[in-house]
């Protein structure tokens, strides 16, 4: 608690957050994400009957990993930093994919009514950030100004989610009903199904990612990181010193439920769906799997959270599709008896073992 009352603010909380840049781990994730994209590029340009080239197949998949590793930021910076377990972010990451769906779905056609406004671009790219940031900001405002916390958020998120895919399912929303948005074939006058537009949304999905992180990293390094870390801790004295609680985790709210809706957006035409499924309770509980096998307040540990854990989807769900939720829920057991840490927490403490070792 100390670091709040005396962290400064101003240049000097600017030049300290950009100081935190520069450590190993955040230059070390940014190198990583970087050279990812790089390498699937330059080896899916290699000739089709190369052993080491990468289909646009591929490229597609990995682009869907790198929208759920966003997705997964999103939560890590509401639950790890502030304590908020929020149930409710496959809502915004399908708002976020519903205003994509829609503005795809009037690319060459004449589509009238409230929908025709989706067909321009940059108003469908507002639609991304307006639609989930507005409905985090009068939700969170309603909840945190109530002070509604711990299992009652989750619960309330939950079934807003629940409440929005209900809604959604019904044919009088106008976008699809239980069959979803399906009938995609161009953005921004080319072709979805093209090399150079495949290879173009992965490399913005690898963008968003890398932005996403560096913002995330100075924001949690910065005083405001250092408030939210409080709030976590220690509530009610953090209210008592005089910050205003409920302004901080309604901030930081709307900002990840934003990420999360630009995950949703990167996602659709990578995919070529959206549906209300993406609404389901039981993709925002994965999510938290996802942060919670990764490590909680690391934010490289939720990108290998979401990594690891969909790209053993992938590979399962094709030998044991009845079996893999209960593998889900049993390393989800596991990962809370035996690594609270995750990943990232194991990896620290082995570190700091060897360093031990070292000076013995």
């Amino acid at each position: 608690m100390s670091q709040v009352c005396t962290g400064s603010s101003g240049a000097g909380g600017v030049r300290r957050s950009m100081g935190h840049l520069s450590d190993r781990t955040t230059m070390l994730t940014c190198a990583v994400l970087v050279s990812a994209a790089v390498l699937v590029v330059g080896l899916n340009l290699l000739p089709s009957d190369h052993a080491l080239h990468v289909g646009d197949a591929t490229v597609s998949l990995l682009g869907k990993y790198f929208c759920y590793m966003l997705l997964a930021l999103a939560v890590d910076l509401i639950w790890g930093y502030l304590g908020i377990l929020s149930l409710g972010h496959g809502a915004f990451f399908a708002l976020g994919g519903y205003a994509m769906g829609l503005y795809l779905n009037a690319q060459g056609t004449n589509i009238d009514g409230w929908q025709a406004w989706l067909g321009h671009f940059p108003l469908m790219a507002l639609a991304v950030v307006l639609a989930p940031g507005l409905l985090a900001l009068v939700f969170g405002w309603l909840a945190f100004r109530s002070r509604v916390t711990g299992v009652y958020f989750s619960i309330i998120t939950q079934a807003m989610t629940f409440a929005l895919m209900l809604a959604f399912n019904r044919n009088e929303m106008g976008v699809g009903g239980s069959t979803g948005l399906t009938r995609f074939s161009e953005l921004l006058g080319m072709p979805l199904n093209s090399h150079a537009m495949t290879v173009a949304l992965f490399v913005a999905s690898v963008l968003a990612v890398l932005l996403a992180f560096v913002i995330c990293r100075m924001m949690t390094t910065s005083r405001l990181g250092r408030v939210c870390i409080a709030t976590r801790d220690a509530e009610a004295r953090t209210r008592f010193l005089g910050y205003r609680v409920e302004h901080v985790k309604l901030a930081v709210f709307v900002v990840s439920a934003v990420m999360a809706g630009i995950a949703g957006a990167l996602y659709v035409p990578q995919v070529g769906i959206i549906n209300p499924g993406s609404f389901a309770p039981l993709f925002s509980i994965e999510v938290v799997v996802w942060v919670a096998l990764g490590g909680r307040a690391t934010l490289f540990g939720a990108l290998i959270g979401a990594l690891v854990v969909n790209w053993l989807k992938t590979v399962l769900t094709t030998e044991m599709p009845d079996a893999w939720l209960f593998m889900l829920g049993g390393l989800f057991v596991v990962v809370t008896m035996a690594l609270p840490q995750g990943i990232a927490g194991l990896a620290a403490s082995m570190r700091r073992q060897k360093g031990g070792a070292v000076h013995e």
